[in-house]
């Protein structure tokens, strides 16, 4: 197994599953509220604008001042963007694929 295959074990698989399953946007409220701390839904919140800025090609400091991660972490993101394992990218081209202007920059 790869290091880059090594964080996936069974109750990751199982997590992701049960993350399929959800049928509408209220179910997955539900589910990540009662998963999550505040802070990490705001944290992936977070992350998930900054890779739709990344994506529509704001500039670091401008990702910074509007959403308030640090460049630390946007340089982070953009390198799992550009060289992860493209679930970002999947994730934008769907929303886009689904809805034109769901892919548009964030408020």
């Amino acid at each position: 197994m790869s290091s880059m295959e090594a964080w996936r074990n069974e109750e990751v698989d199982e997590l992701l599953a049960a993350v399929l399953r959800l049928e509408s946007a209220d179910e997955a409220s539900a589910f990540f509220r009662d998963l999550c701390t505040l802070g990490e839904l705001h944290d992936m919140a977070q992350r998930w604008a900054v890779v739709r800025l990344l994506d529509a090609g704001m500039h670091y400091a401008e990702i910074s001042s509007r959403t308030g991660a640090s460049t630390a972490t946007i340089t982070r993101i953009a390198q799992w963007l550009h060289h992860g394992e493209g679930g970002y990218a999947q994730a934008m081209e769907r929303l886009r694929s689904s809805n034109p202007t769901t892919g548009d920059t964030p408020r």
